[in-house]
C-alpha cells in the first residue's frame, strides 16, 4: 500500500480523497451531503478552530482504495488522537482498512498519544472491524436534520431576566474573554465513557474558530442570551452556513451556563436563531445537528423544532 500525505495545496490529492469519500458516503451514509473539494481543503487548512486535520490517501497499485483523517488538538486532550479511516465500497474486505488504521496507530504512537478515537456509522461491518483492532464503544451521536421554510412557527418563549442578542460574526476582542467563558459550558454536555478531558478555551481559540470558519468560506451567526442589569452572558447558539451551498446550515455549539438553567433559554436560543436566519439568510432550507444520545434536554429542544432522525454513529476509543 502507497500512502500519501495530503494537504490543502494537493489539488489531486484533494480531488482523489473527495472521491474515495463520496464513494464511501453513497453506500454507508447517502443522506449526507457529498463532500466537496473546497470543503476537503478547508478542513485540511483551517480545521474547526485553527487545528487542520491531516489527510491521507490510501492507494495499491494506482489505484486508490482508501483515506483517512487524524485530528489531534493543539489546546487540550493532549493525550487524544481521533482518526476517520474510508475504504472504497467495491474494494472491502481486502485488508485495506487494516493497514491505513495501522499507519494512523503509529503516527499516533510517534507522537506520544495513549488514547485512539474512531467513529463509524451503527453497523455490523464497522463494529466488527473496530473490535477486531482493540476498540470499545464509549459514546453513540445521533444525526439530525432539520427542514426549514421561513420563520419558526413556535412562539419564543419568555425569558424574563435575559434578552437575546444577535453577536457580530467575529467577536470584539475586548469580549473574547467573556464569550471564551461561557463556550466553556459546552463540557457540561455529556460525554458518556469517553476517555476525554474538559476542553480549553482561551480567548484565541475563540478567535481562531471564528476566523477559520470564515476562510472556509461559512457565514457564522452567534446568538447569546445575556442577563439584564449583570450583563453575564447566560447561554448561546452558534450556526454556520455554508457559502457554497447556502441552502445548507449547520448547528454548531448551543449551551447554557448551569447557573442560568431553567428559563428555557435554549429553546429560546434555537427559535430567535431561526427567525434571524429566516431573515438574513432565507435561503437556508436544512440546518444538521449532532447531539450524544444521552443529552436528552438538547434533543427534547431539537425535536420540538421538528429535526428528524438520520443516522447513529459509534463512538469507540482504545488505548494505544
Amino acid at each position: 500500500m502507497e500512502l500519501r500525505k495530503v494537504d490543502g495545496a494537493d489539488a489531486d490529492g484533494v480531488r482523489r480523497l473527495v472521491e474515495v469519500t463520496n464513494a464511501a458516503r453513497s453506500v454507508d451514509s447517502p443522506w449526507l451531503h457529498p463532500l466537496t473539494e473546497h470543503e476537503c481543503v478547508g478542513e485540511l487548512r483551517h480545521g474547526w478552530d485553527g487545528d487542520p486535520a491531516v489527510g491521507f490517501l490510501a492507494s495499491v497499485d494506482g489505484v486508490d482504495v482508501g483515506a483517512a483523517r487524524y485530528e489531534v488538538s493543539s489546546y487540550d486532550n493532549e493525550h487524544l488522537a481521533w482518526v476517520l479511516v474510508e475504504v472504497a465500497p467495491a474494494l472491502r474486505r481486502r485488508g485495506h482498512g487494516s493497514a491505513l488504521l495501522e499507519a494512523m496507530i503509529a503516527r499516533a504512537r510517534a507522537e506520544g498519544r495513549t488514547t485512539l478515537g474512531t467513529a463509524a456509522w451503527d453497523a455490523p461491518g464497522p463494529a466488527a472491524f473496530a473490535a477486531v483492532h482493540g476498540f470499545s464503544q464509549r459514546s453513540v451521536e445521533v444525526h439530525r436534520r432539520q427542514h426549514v421554510e421561513g420563520p419558526p412557527s413556535l412562539a419564543v418563549p419568555e425569558t424574563p431576566g435575559y434578552e437575546l442578542v444577535r453577536w457580530p460574526s467575529r467577536t470584539p476582542a475586548r469580549d473574547l474573554p467573556a464569550l471564551a467563558e461561557l463556550t466553556a459550558a459546552i463540557n457540561d454536555a455529556p460525554t458518556d465513557d469517553l476517555d476525554v478531558e474538559d476542553e480549553e478555551f482561551p480567548p484565541e481559540r475563540i478567535a481562531a474558530y471564528e476566523g477559520a470558519w470564515a476562510a472556509r468560506g461559512h457565514r457564522l451567526y452567534r446568538l447569546v442570551a445575556r442577563q439584564r442589569g449583570s450583563g453575564a452572558l447566560a447561554g448561546q447558539t452558534v450556526v454556520a452556513v455554508d457559502g457554497e451551498r447556502p441552502a445548507w446550515a449547520e448547528q454548531h455549539d448551543t449551551s447554557v451556563v448551569a447557573a442560568h438553567r431553567g428559563h428555557r433559554l435554549g429553546l429560546a436560543l434555537k427559535l430567535e436563531m431561526l427567525r434571524w436566519l429566516a431573515e438574513a439568510e432565507p435561503q437556508v432550507r436544512e440546518i444538521d445537528t449532532w447531539n450524544a444520545e444521552s443529552n436528552d434536554h438538547m434533543i427534547d429542544v431539537n425535536e420540538a423544532l421538528g429535526y428528524r432522525v438520520l443516522g447513529r454513529v459509534l463512538d469507540y476509543q482504545r488505548s494505544l
